[in-house]
């Protein structure tokens, strides 16, 4: 039987970035020469769908990263999630204010995210093309509190300046970011300092309003972060060609969504608070005061379902729905977001570059029908 090829030529740029490494093939590549689907286990999974796979793989290696960092000190470390002995102060806040089960869930999220990237990674290989590795990247410094590891990491979550604007966004009835609406952020003065979502050394386990700021930063970053992976999977899958490879991302999708779901939840359990060392603000969501064009529920602490809303076209009746799921530019913005927001505080020009090129190859790719 005649072996299908590629409907679309990569560029030579594109074809080394998605990381085949037989070298006829790669000749043919260089040429400008079709490539026979056999270079991808004979499955039809173009170069696109490849980049789309390593971009991922890369940004679930970062939440891996973020993630272990908040199980070292406020989750279960075990043979499961290895690593840390907990900082009980913190995790007692976790626990007493927010909700018993919460260190359960930060395990089993940093449990899912680990399990993420390695299946991404070897179904990379599966497939002959190049897994994704950062670690040449792991050189942050991270806490120094009872019960962190003494290890490099690549992500920062002592520097954090990040928009809850999904909040709002979730709950509105009239708006979505796909038409160009903007939303207020549930916590502003998050969007103003540099706050640390874990304790930095001991020193931060007093005063209590500090130590319980820190833990409710990390309760909405937790969103922040989860809410970003619900709409980048069905974003990205609008331009995906390969059957399969769309099935990655419809199954592994859904699971941020629950994460998202969950911290939502969670977070709303926070009580108002100051921090009096640097004025962090948690203020009262139920009772205002509310921006101009927004009200109650598009703060109600106890919403944690997506509201209908305009979908697609205004002319169409409202719909519950992931927001945004606009796909031109869905990677780049993904990483920005993160990267606007402090995680990547102190990495080097080299990791900029790899993320934003593996960002630009993901957004290059298009759906072959």
């Amino acid at each position: 039987m005649q072996i299908k090829k590629l409907r679309r030529a990569s560029s030579r740029r594109s074809f080394l970035r998605a990381g085949l490494a037989a070298p006829a093939v790669m000749s043919a590549a260089v040429l400008g020469d079709p490539l026979p689907s056999k270079a991808f286990d004979r499955s039809g999974i173009t170069h696109g769908d490849i980049n789309i796979l390593r971009f991922l793989a890369a940004l679930e290696i970062l939440e891996t990263d973020l993630w272990q960092q908040y199980n070292e000190l406020g989750g279960i470390p075990d043979s499961e999630v290895p690593g840390g002995s907990v900082s009980k102060p913190f995790q007692d806040i976790l626990v007493n204010v927010l909700d018993m089960d919460m260190p359960q869930y930060i395990h089993d999220n940093t449990e899912d995210e680990i399990s993420h990237f390695r299946f991404i990674n070897r179904y990379l290989l599966s497939k002959g093309a190049k897994p994704v590795s950062l670690e040449r990247f792991r050189g942050l410094n991270g806490s120094t509190a009872t019960g962190a590891q003494k290890i490099k990491r690549l992500t920062n979550l002592m520097e954090l300046t990040f928009d809850t604007s999904w909040w709002t966004r979730y709950r509105s009835r009239t708006r979505n970011p796909d038409f160009g609406d903007t939303f207020p952020a549930a916590i502003p003065g998050l969007l103003k300092g540099k706050f640390p979502a874990i304790p930095r050394s001991d020193a931060d386990l007093n005063p209590p309003d500090h130590l319980k700021a820190i833990a409710f930063t990390a309760a909405f970053h937790f969103g922040t972060i989860e809410q970003g992976g619900s709409s980048l999977y069905p974003s990205l899958a609008q331009r995906v060609s390969n059957v399969e490879v769309l099935r990655i991302l419809l199954s592994i999708g859904p699971t941020e969504t629950m994460h998202f779901q969950t911290w939502q939840d969670k977070a709303g359990n926070f009580t108002p608070v100051t921090d009096p060392t640097n004025g962090l603000t948690f203020p009262d969501l139920n009772n205002g005061p509310f921006p101009p064009g927004f009200g109650v529920e598009d703060f109600q602490t106890n919403l944690i379902m997506p509201e209908p809303t305009v979908f697609l076209s205004p002319q169409l009746p409202v719909c519950s729905i992931i927001r945004p799921t606009e796909t031109q530019g869905a990677a780049t913005a993904a990483f920005n977001g993160l990267r606007r927001s402090g995680l990547f505080n102190g990495q080097s020009d080299a990791f900029f570059a790899e993320m934003n090129e593996l960002a630009a190859l993901a957004d290059l790719a298009q759906r072959e029908i």
